[in-house]
């Protein structure tokens, strides 16, 4: 039997398509994630490992300013900017794997 038919045959799923989260979250409440394990498949996850240090730059007044304006004007924080800009100058002297996105 070919694939698309297969598609065609499989049964419908015993859990519910949900109007909203509170629903779902009514479902789950008096429901098991084992009474579907037929419905399940396993998946691959990939995590990535977060920022693990800080660091605080002072900046004098009318530079911070700047930073903020520049940064809404761009629509994005103020440290997402500084940090976007730091790896940008790492990656340019060749001191840094390629950048990877926040």
């Amino acid at each position: 039997m070919s694939q698309d038919k297969q598609e065609v045959i499989r049964k419908k799923s015993r859990i519910p398509d949900f109007k909203s989260y509170a629903e779902e979250a009514e479902f789950w409440d008096t429901h098991d994630i084992t009474e579907f394990e037929d419905e399940t498949h396993p998946v691959d996850v990939r995590f990535v490992k977060p920022c693990s240090e800080s660091v605080q730059v002072l900046f004098d007044p009318d530079t911070n300013r700047k930073l903020e304006q520049f940064a809404m004007a761009v629509g994005i924080d103020k440290s997402v900017l500084i940090h976007n800009w730091i790896m940008e100058r790492l990656k340019e002297q060749g001191n840094m794997p390629p950048r990877t996105a926040l």
